[in-house]
């Protein structure tokens, strides 16, 4: 990155942020001058989101948003959207959820209003994705942006720790990834680095007391940031290497957890400030992939691709995958050295 000669845009968005916020949903809502929402949650979290749309005129409910948003459902939603005549999208969850808004909006227009329940930052981007037949398709189109975000970290209070740390970790790779993303810029460098401080000081907290309202407030402050950066740059091989392996059924953010330290080994030496910036972040080491990997390790999460259900077959398959169809990425992205990547993510070795 040449600190002297880049292109920033920044995109409109309305955030509103702090614990209580949700009560604001309504208000927000009519705001927009819309009046009939089409109410998105995964099932888990439909309790919820009943309580934080009260006082808005519910067109309809969709209760059944998933990981990876499988087309049938997509359609599903899309269906239900048309025939309540719903004229905007309240999604309430996590990445998922967002995502099924997101899909809504795609095709349909509709404006979003996203009230994220985990760390995910999907909710301040313009990218969104839909999987069908083991593949994930995805694009970038500012129609998917939501208009608002509501952050209350006290919808988050309740989010497990590992749920939360899995989360978190997956938010981080959006900053890690921006700091050496093709279109990377100085703004983006200074909201990457707050990102990751913010992330790699509360989630650990969280892991003891989940339940700290200070911690979770940092966190999902570090949410928030970590979306900005990944709407504001683009994205490399990790980001690739864990669509691909979306594709293939495995969770999401455990997934970007496990494969990111991986993938900043695979770049460290072609993008050598990024890896600086990352580890003065995390204030506890001078290797950037090692300290991210140790982070890890801290929060208790899984560590190898083979404890989330990936096959040892589909190492190669995602390999050959990656390397067809690869995101810019500073290091040239090479079959052999990708395969290996993988298997190192796949058995959980030592960056």
């Amino acid at each position: 990155m040449n600190p002297n000669q880049f292109t920033y845009v920044a995109t409109p968005a309305r955030v509103v942020f702090g614990a209580g916020s949700a009560q604001k949903l309504a208000a927000e809502v009519a705001a927009l001058g819309v009046k009939r929402a089409l109410v998105i949650s995964t099932p888990g979290r439909a309790k919820m989101m009943r309580e934080v749309a009260k006082g808005l005129d519910i067109a309809g409910v969709f209760d059944q948003a998933v990981m990876h948003t499988p087309l049938a459902l997509v359609e599903a939603a899309r269906r239900q959207a048309a025939e309540v005549e719903a004229d905007c999208c309240v999604v309430v969850g996590g990445g998922s959820t967002i995502g099924f808004g997101k899909a809504i909006a795609a095709t349909a227009g509709l404006p979003i209003v996203a009230v994220p329940t985990t760390y995910s930052g999907s909710e301040m981007t313009m990218l969104w994705g839909v999987s069908d037949g083991g593949l994930k398709k995805t694009g970038r189109d500012a129609s998917v942006l939501p208009k608002t975000v509501i952050y209350d970290p006290l919808l988050t209070l309740d989010l497990s720790p590992a749920t939360s740390a899995a989360s978190g970790m997956n938010a981080l790779a959006h900053a890690a990834e921006a700091l050496y993303a093709q279109d990377t810029n100085p703004v983006v460098a200074l909201i990457a680095e707050e990102a990751i401080r913010a992330l790699s000081i509360s989630l650990p907290v969280i892991r003891q007391t989940p339940r700290d309202l200070e911690a979770r407030t940092s966190a999902l402050y570090g949410a928030w940031l970590c979306g900005m950066v990944l709407n504001s740059a683009g994205v490399a091989l990790h980001h690739k290497l864990c669509h691909v392996l979306g594709g293939l059924g495995l969770p999401h953010a455990e997934t970007h957890s496990i494969v990111l330290p991986h993938a900043l080994r695979y770049n460290a030496a072609a993008a050598p400030a990024a890896m600086k910036r990352i580890s003065k972040s995390l204030n506890s080491t001078s290797d950037a992939p090692l300290g991210i990997w140790e982070l890890e390790q801290r929060l208790g999460l899984p560590m190898k691709l083979a404890d989330v259900g990936m096959k040892a077959d589909d190492v190669e398959k995602a390999a050959r995958i990656a390397v067809g169809a690869p995101y810019p990425n500073p290091r040239k992205v090479e079959y052999e050295a990708v395969r290996e990547l993988l298997q190192n993510a796949f058995e959980g070795r030592r960056p």
